[in-house]
């Protein structure tokens, strides 16, 4: 069966999130996606935790489950991207495993991104009617302000939740960008500035604590999304000044 337009696939990286996954899977079966068809990616990084086991027993029920098991160098971000390779249908979602990002938001993501004119939907904290677990650390709530102001800063957008990791867009976006080489986790943000999203919405969401295991936030991941700020921002720089270059030689 071809895939059609509104066709999508939901892509989960995953690394020790096994407990995660049957949770995760139930919900999004109670969704009502009818008359789309979807598959859920899990990309798995070789966490050794039984994810395979657990998926071929959910495999039996659904159908639409498929697991990629990733060896090698560990990270969100290859991963995400390995799914988004793999989709075999024309609109995608990436969410995060622990249950933070609610799927039953899906099709409100998916019926924002059916206007054509749409590149890029966000499933956002910060806009109206969205929110975030009361439970969750002050620091964190200042950490995740103060980055998505950096963000904010950087794709010269009034974008409230920059740096969400649930999203939705079309492969063709992909396709028609530039090579992605995001490092860490906020590969959200390296799309939007190199796919060169102009119409980007917000849909309300709640943000919720992690269902099971340890969040993986540590130093090393705002050293990395630093470092990632950094290297946007000199492609940018050269983009700004072609564009610069190519407006100076027209007539």
């Amino acid at each position: 069966m071809s895939a059609q337009q509104d066709d999508f696939s939901i892509i989960v990286p995953t690394y020790r999130e096994a407990k995660n996954i049957p949770e995760l899977i139930t919900r999004l079966a109670q969704v009502d996606f009818s008359p789309r068809y979807f598959e859920l990616i899990l990309v798995d990084d070789d966490s050794q935790d039984g994810i395979s086991e657990v998926v071929a027993q959910l495999q039996m029920l659904y159908p639409w489950v498929r697991l990629i098991q990733r060896q090698g160098p560990k990270g969100l971000s290859d991963s995400a991207i390995e799914g988004f390779q793999q989709a075999q249908y024309p609109l995608m979602i990436l969410m995060d495993a622990d249950l933070s990002h609610p799927p039953e938001k899906i099709p409100s993501m998916l019926a924002a991104l059916s206007d054509p004119e749409t590149d890029f939907v966000i499933g956002s904290r910060y806009v109206q009617g969205g929110s975030a677990d009361e439970l969750w650390p002050l620091p964190r709530k200042l950490t995740s302000r103060v980055s998505a102001f950096m963000a904010q800063f950087l794709l010269s957008m009034p974008i409230h939740d920059p740096l969400s990791g649930f999203f939705a867009l079309r492969k063709q976006t992909l396709v028609l960008g530039d090579p992605l080489r995001p490092i860490g986790w906020k590969l959200g943000l390296e799309i939007m500035l190199k796919c060169h999203c102009k119409k980007i919405k917000e849909i309300p969401i709640h943000f919720s604590k992690r269902l099971h295991g340890k969040s993986k936030l540590n130093l090393k991941v705002a050293v990395d999304y630093l470092r990632h700020v950094g290297r946007l921002l000199v492609y940018k720089t050269k983009m700004l000044r072609f564009e610069s270059l190519k407006n100076a030689e027209l007539p």
